[in-house]
């Protein structure tokens, strides 16, 4: 078994592919999480920001909070019709691509790429800082156990582990309780007091005032909220995988969640003023999250208290599994339209997406390292993308109701009002973010749609041309000139004249000469002892040896003179390159043989002859 297997698991037969279908209450945690995790770091990016008003920066995060209740209830609306028309999944590139066209189709997917690998790395991040909340001793270790638990997420997923209904379900409900039992007794003890509750572990103490209010600064914190929107398009894309009737289920499914998040946000916008909560730097010695400052100041730090950073901790993992799912989708997706690679469509040795899954890993990795595993410097990043593809979605669907369906003046009103709102935050967040890190993303995405769409004209140019109808070129039935270019007379150069003899009756062995003459008359010699005179035994047609002087020790240079002269002496034939080569039994010590073999095979190939056809003869080095 190699070490692949051993790590990801033995190969799985096509016909082993199943289907699961989703039911209402395991389409809650299977598609909710990356929603419901989001209430762990949108929020407190919010709260933030607000951080340098002090106490009076408390006072504003309940009204930005209802801001952004609306805008959740506008995408719950315009995704609940989503579902509806596209009940084979109404994804933002589906969507954009059957009613605005492949640019942007493509716009949207590369969104959605960047909105699933920051998912990765914010959920990832976002775990790890709720850990080091409970057990402040690993805060030096952030990025590193970031790391691990991405490296140990890339494998289950590389293994094709299909997380069941079940092992979502159990987490996502010790989440649930345990946020809603901390919230029912902080509201209750908030309600009994007045307004005033006595926190039972004494929450951050205000900074120093060091601003004063504006509007940019509060949407700036609008902005970094928004980021808790995230996810709520996983259903919409994901409505074939629920049981019949589909489309209803996902619709029921979608409203659990939303209600759920509401309910969520306005326990925190009320509570965290209530108990003055504010949002610590992830870098600062001690930080804790707005979660577990609250949590244990409504009941204290104990077991409840531990278990329940334990189920955030989870819960949040668990919402970077979302992209692992959709993000190789995505890429399938873009490369079943000749975006992307083909290779990225390919399922692996276990039924996944491999190459899509390595991607979304190694890029999450470099993302995390480049950001040190800190949440709050990723969260500008995370916004723009999903954003982006709520937008693209929006503006998909007013086209759809006006031209694609029969006409419903409230469905376009709804999707126009989605759009226009939408768009509005997409451009608070690139303006109040640009200098936090949207710019990156903005560069990103122009960057990869300059690239991928060239990957698309260049599958259109190639298979324009393979796909030509040509007549057979036979050259005439000449079989081609053979050229063997060796370094002596050995086993490799025996095998491939073999195999040469069985091309053609014109071969021509070259020896490129940087030795003596002494030397080249003993190959001379030997030549004709070892190959000459057998072959004339058999009345065979003789192989030639050409030895091609080199003064200035150059070894494919002569090699690549002597073939471009025979091609213009014979432009009527086809020129086979045979290519003798050691292969040894590791791979390490590839570097002791062949260098001139592959810069001459290399070479070769860049000259772009179509007349040129190189073959490789392989001599196997076997262990004793």
């Amino acid at each position: 078994m190699s070490l692949y297997e051993k790590i990801c698991g033995r190969p799985l037969n096509s016909n082993q592919s199943t289907k699961q279908e989703l039911s209402i209450w395991t389409g809650v945690p299977a598609l909710g999480l990356d929603a419901l995790a989001s209430t762990a770091y949108g929020p407190e990016a919010a709260l933030l920001i607000l951080l340098p008003l002090g106490a009076v920066g408390l006072q504003y995060f309940f009204p930005i909070t209802l801001m952004m209740i609306g805008i959740l209830f506008v995408l719950y609306l315009t995704h609940l019709q989503a579902a509806a028309a596209y009940p084979n999944g109404g994804g933002a590139y589906i969507v954009a691509s059957d009613n605005l066209g492949p640019k942007s189709g493509l716009l949207a997917g590369i969104a959605l790429m960047l909105d699933y690998l920051l998912n990765v790395a914010v959920g990832i991040s976002a775990g790890v800082g709720a850990i080091v909340s409970a057990i402040p001793s690993l805060q030096p270790y952030m990025l590193i156990l970031c790391l691990v638990v991405l490296l140990l997420l890339t494998i289950l997923n590389l293994r094709g582990i299909r997380e069941t209904g079940l092992a979502f379900i159990i987490p996502t409900i010790i989440f649930v309780g345990c946020l809603v039992a901390s919230f029912l007794i902080g509201l209750f003890n908030t309600v009994e007091t007045g307004g005033s509750p006595i926190p039972i572990v004494p929450p951050t103490p205000f900074p120093e005032t060091m601003k004063t209010i504006s509007i940019w600064l509060l949407l700036g914190a609008f902005a970094n909220g928004l980021t808790a929107m995230t996810g709520v398009e996983a259903v919409s894309n994901a409505v074939p995988l629920f049981k019949k009737p589909s489309v209803k289920n996902a619709q029921i499914t979608l409203t659990l969640i939303i209600g759920i998040l509401v309910l969520f946000l306005l326990a925190l916008g009320y509570l965290c003023p209530s108990y003055h909560i504010i949002a610590m730097d992830e870098s600062q010695i001690g930080y804790k999250t707005i979660l577990s400052q609250l949590i244990s100041s409504i009941t204290g730090i104990g077991f409840f208290y531990y278990f329940s950073m334990i189920s955030i901790f989870i819960v949040l993992i668990y919402s970077a599994q979302t992209s692992f799912a959709d993000f190789p989708r995505v890429c399938r997706l873009l490369a079943d339209d000749n975006f992307l690679p083909h290779f990225l469509a390919e399922r692996g040795p276990r039924l996944v997406y491999s190459y899509g899954i390595m991607l979304l890993a190694v890029s999450s990795a470099v993302l995390l390292v480049l950001f040190d595993g800190i949440t709050f410097k990723l969260i500008p990043l995370f916004a723009v993308g999903a954003f982006t593809a709520f937008f693209f979605s929006q503006v998909g669907m007013v086209k759809y109701w006006t031209h694609k369906v029969r006409k419903n003046r409230l469905k376009i009103f709804l999707n126009f009002v989605g759009a226009v709102l939408i768009g509005t935050a997409l451009l608070i967040i690139i303006a109040a973010k640009f200098y936090d890190g949207a710019w990156i993303v903005l560069m990103i995405t122009g960057g990869l749609f300059i690239l991928l769409s060239r990957i698309k004209r260049h599958y259109a140019k190639v298979m324009h041309k393979l796909e030509k109808p040509l007549k057979l070129q036979p050259f005439e039935h000449k079989s081609p000139l053979v050229i063997i270019p060796i370094h002596g007379w050995n086993a490799l150069t025996e095998k491939a004249l073999r195999f040469a003899l069985f091309l053609s009756n014109d071969i021509t062995a070259l020896h490129v000469s940087i030795e003596s003459e002494e030397k080249n008359k003993e190959l001379q010699d030997l030549w004709t002892k070892m190959v000459e005179k057998p072959t004339e035994s058999i009345d065979a047609t003789i192989p030639r040896l050409k030895i091609l002087k080199s003064p200035y020790r150059r070894i494919n240079k002569p090699i690549l003179d002597y073939v471009k002269k025979i091609k213009k002496e014979q432009p009527d034939r086809l020129i086979a390159v045979i290519i003798p080569e050691v292969i040894e039994a590791h791979w390490y010590e590839y570097l002791l043989h062949n260098i001139h073999a592959a810069t001459l095979r290399t070479i070769l190939f860049l000259e772009r002859d179509q007349r040129t056809v190189v073959i490789t003869i392989p001599w196997y080095l076997r262990e004793k």
